[in-house]
Formats: C-alpha cells, structure tokens, sequence
C-alpha cells in the first residue's frame, strides 16, 4: 500500500513583506513659506503609511536649503542613494519631479540606476510611477521643465541685484569678502578689506 504525505502550505516571506518605501523631501531656501512645505512634506508622509498593510516607511531623506540642480549638495539624497544600493528601499516617494531633480541629467541618471536596483519612484504631483515603462517619457519631460524653471529663477533674481545695483540699492543676505552687514548697509571690513 502506497503512503501519501500530506504537505501542509505555508505563507510565502514573501506575502507578508511589506514594501520598504522611503520619502525624500527638499526646499530649496530658508524663507519660512518654505520652511513650513518642509514641515508639511514631512508630516504627510510620517502620516501616510502608519496603517498601510502593504507598505512601511524606512525613513524620510530631507534636505532643507538646498538646490536641486546639483545632487553633490544634497546630502539626504546622497543617503538615500547610498541605502537604495545597501538594499535597504524598494520605493521611494516624492512630491514632485522638481523635488527630487532640477537637472534633467541627473533625475534620469537616478531613476535609470534605482530601476537597474528594482527600486520605483513615484512622482505624486505628476502622478507618474517609474515602475511603468512608459512613463520615462513624461520624466524627461517634466525634469526639462523643472531644469527651465530652476534657470529662469536664477535669471530673474540676478537681473534683480544688476536692477539695483544700478540704481544704487544693494541689499544683500550676506556681505561679500572685504564687507560687512550693518542693519542691511554695506560697510568696510577694514581687516578683509587689506
């Protein structure tokens, strides 16, 4: 008489693991306005996975102040890259395609490497996820804009200073070398200033 074993099943790993997402949040200055979308960023995504049963938040990268036309100044960025090649992320979101590149070059650069790692990002003001093919397109796209409105900034704010400085107005946040601050004035710093 043949025997039969009777082979219980078990719940695969990996049903149950969840998906690693992290959150990269970044402003650009200082100025409160921005301060308080840092703050906002944060909070909206601390809040968006505390009862997801399919996703859990490893961390939030954010850097604050920073510009997004180079990655080298952004050192959350940086940590975050560094955790997706330690296999530490499976996702990661953001707010939009301008916070997390304002360099076209190297927002593609970036996704090409994380897609290469298995790792999605999902750009939730464009609602374009990486994990579809056919959206790379859109990412060049939309990361050119963000490149354009990043150099039309800076345009207008240099045409600005040029503006007063013809008519006299200097009004800077910080003095260049050979000068100091005094209540927004300029004035010597006679030990630079040698």
């Amino acid at each position: 008489m043949t025997t039969v074993t009777i082979i219980q099943p078990t719940i695969s790993e990996e049903q149950n693991h969840k998906l690693r997402c992290a959150a990269y949040c970044r402003v650009s200055s200082n100025s409160e306005d921005q301060l308080n979308s840092f703050m906002a960023q944060t909070r909206y995504y601390e809040k968006a996975f505390e009862k997801s049963d399919r996703e859990q938040l490893v961390d939030i990268y954010a850097d604050e102040g920073i510009t997004g036309t180079r990655e080298d100044k952004r050192d959350e960025f940086q940590r975050m890259i560094s955790d997706c090649r330690k296999g530490k992320i499976d996702r990661i979101y953001t707010k939009s395609i301008s916070r997390f590149a304002r360099n076209t070059k190297d927002c593609l650069k970036n996704i090409r490497e994380l897609k290469s790692l298995g790792i999605t990002v999902f750009f939730e003001k464009e609602n374009i996820d990486t994990a579809k093919l056919t959206d790379e397109m859109m990412i060049t796209i939309m990361g050119g804009l963000a490149q354009e409105e990043s150099v039309s900034i800076s345009k207008n704010i240099k045409w600005s200073y040029q503006k007063r400085f013809e008519k006299g107005i200097v009004n800077v946040f910080s003095a260049p070398f050979g000068f100091k601050l005094n209540n927004g004035a300029l004035i010597i710093d006679k030990i630079q200033a040698q």
